[in-house]
């Protein structure tokens, strides 16, 4: 299994961003620079950074300083952590002269006094005069007594509360505050050039995890402080979350027609590198160098790699890995990853379009699927990867169907009938599948190789029961704007609803699976089948072509009793949007078998005679 975490090797093919990344940090005349590395959760944002940072270590006139704002969130103010971290790490990386080591000095007691002034302005303009000393304790009082100690002539264990309040106003003017930031940057400056540090490199990592406030904090003391010549900042993030940070900052400004988070974005980060989405090829190409770097010895591992750099150069837009261009250079290790060649190209495909090319998910797909093979060879049977993965494809993207073909197979002693039958393209012979005989994303699946009428399909199951009994957790698979999508969806409320919808077509097959189930899952918790819940679910079910048999599944499964006559336009308008008209009248007809009181109104929705 592989960790979820960064790496520094180039599995996702990011030699060119890397290379990008770092042509915008060395070019001298584009510093003091701020770099913005941005894509979605789990799209390897960390991953192309440590690429970049390890590059760069290898010159020695050269500082990489990391810093993760939300390790120190709730414990220290964001700017001044910033500053703290970057001075350490010149502390402890470089040589210092006397007079650096003044300069380091004089750095850190302003920075005693950056902490007392967000404190100070935090607690409000009457603090002074209202909160009293168990307040201002709440400061730090070794750093309150250096201010005062330069400030009073005074002993300071005779001062009144009164004589503190007096030096902390003076301190904490507008212009003085103003004094002090000036004071800080032009020391910095003169820091780095005293350690001759040629180029000061400042990777700030997940910063969308933290809250929007830390996320301003950070990059205003970029800006305010620390922004030198020769120095480069670079910011990974979401974009989307950055914005929202200064959306909520700046959100009573006049003027909507002003979109002021990516206005305030484009001043503060001057050069974007997005990360784009993984395409078919780098998913498959993704997919092989996991399980390559698996199964391989060290040795093998480099030189297939190795190989693989070389041809891709040669002709990069037409590359693919395959057999046959392995076998003639490397035939040894060619024959040990054939069945992984075979693997990779049967779910790059499906994991690349359903994942939206998200390195993450498909890395936790894979975990999921090495994780049933090791529990099935502690059990002493051993499962095709293949017949595996392929099953799991329909477990993550149409649950609905898996766990149908489950009860099938579970009758048939493991090899359904039906499989075999639509395999065949024998529709007309099929009864418990038919409903997804026109679902193409089921029809693309069903052509996947290998074909399963003839392999027992019970093991497979076996291992996969824990997750037909309850749902994995949805904070494990959500992307943030897919919890914001779900919230919306069950928060009853049209304008929220509206909102959720149009972000359908940014919502991968994964997650957009994930939603309904979990609108499906609202629905028949309730004792009452709420209206405005039951219009989320079928405003989401027909907003993509791949939910319509869902939500047609879940619907069939619905007893009519749950169901009454205002509900029942509802489904006219999702008939209607998704063209499904013999499949919602045959349900509809069933509803009023179970509840006559639903006649009247199907009949005059739907203009039939019951």
């Amino acid at each position: 299994m592989w960790k979820d975490s960064d790496t520094n090797v180039d599995f996702l093919d990011f030699a060119y961003l890397v290379k990008t990344l770092n042509d915008i940090i060395m070019n001298s005349d584009l510093t003091p620079s701020t770099i913005g590395v941005y894509g979605d959760w789990g799209s390897g944002k960390s991953s192309l950074i440590r690429m970049s940072e390890e590059t760069l270590n290898n010159n020695e006139n050269i500082l990489c300083v990391k810093f993760n704002g939300w390790l120190f969130e709730s414990y220290e103010d964001a700017k001044t952590a910033l500053i703290g971290t970057i001075l350490d790490e010149i502390k402890s990386k470089r040589t210092l002269t006397d007079k650096a080591k003044e300069q380091i000095k004089k750095l850190f007691k302003n920075i005693d006094f950056f902490k007392l002034a967000s404190k100070g302005i935090k607690y409000g303009a009457d603090f002074f005069l209202t909160g009293g000393m168990g307040t201002i304790g709440e400061l730090g009082i070794s750093s309150i007594k250096k201010i005062i100690k330069d400030n009073v002539k005074e002993n300071i264990g005779d001062l009144k509360e009164s004589d503190i309040e007096n030096v902390l106003k003076e301190q904490f003017k507008a212009e003085e505050i103003r004094k002090n930031v000036k004071t800080f940057h032009k020391d910095f400056s003169d820091l780095l050039e005293e350690t001759k540090i040629e180029r000061l490199v400042v990777f700030i990592d997940e910063l969308d995890r933290c809250n929007p406030n830390t996320i301003i904090e950070t990059l205003e003391a970029i800006r305010l402080f620390l922004f030198a010549k020769n120095t480069s900042f670079v910011i990974g993030a979401d974009e989307r979350h950055v914005v929202y940070a200064v959306k909520r900052k700046f959100e009573n400004i006049q003027g909507n027609q002003i979109d002021i988070g990516k206005e305030y974005l484009e001043k503060l980060i001057q050069y974007p590198v997005r990360i784009p989405q993984l395409s078919r090829k780098e998913v498959e190409f993704y997919v092989m160098l996991l399980f390559f770097q698996l199964e391989l010895e060290n040795e093998e591992f480099n030189e297939i790699v190795e190989y693989i750099n070389k041809i891709k150069k040669e002709d990069f837009i037409n590359f693919e890995i395959s057999y046959e261009l392995l076998k003639d250079e490397l035939p040894q290790i060619a024959d040990k990853v054939k069945e992984i060649i075979i693997l990779s190209k049967s779910l790059s495909s499906t994991l690349a379009s359903g994942m939206n090319g998200n390195p993450r998910h498909c890395k936790r797909f894979l975990n999921s699927l090495l994780m049933r093979i090791n529990m099935s060879k502690h059990r002493g049977i051993k499962l095709n990867r293949e017949v595996l993965g392929k099953l799991m494809l329909l477990e993550y993207f149409k649950p609905d169907v898996f766990k149908k073909i489950s009860e099938i197979q579970a009758q048939e002693a493991g090899f359904p009938s039906e499989i075999k039958k639509i395999e065949n393209n024998e529709w007309d012979q099929v009864e418990d599948l038919k409903l997804w005989k026109d679902d193409g994303w089921f029809n693309k699946w069903i052509k996947l190789e290998p074909r399963l009428y003839d392999k027992d399909l019970r093991p497979y199951y076996y291992f996969s029961r824990e997750s037909l009994a309850y749902q994995l957790n949805v904070s494990l698979k959500l992307s943030d704007l897919g919890r914001e999508v779900l919230e919306k969806l069950l928060g009853k409320n049209e304008t929220q609803r509206k909102v959720a919808l149009k972000n359908a077509n940014s919502i991968n097959e994964l997650e957009a699976n994930i939603i309904l189930e979990k609108l499906q899952e609202k629905t028949i918790n309730d004792s009452n089948i709420e209206i405005e819940i039951l219009k989320s679910l079928l405003e989401w079910g027909s907003s993509k072509e791949l939910l319509f048999t869902s939500t047609i599944a879940f619907l069939e499964s619905l007893s009519g009793n749950l169901l009454n006559f205002g509900q029942i336009p509802l489904i006219k308008a999702f008939m209607e949007k998704t063209k499904k008209e013999s499949e919602i009248k045959k349900i509809v007809k069933k509803w009023v078998e179970e509840n006559p009181k639903l006649k009247r109104s199907v009949e005059a929705q739907f203009k039939i005679s019951i």
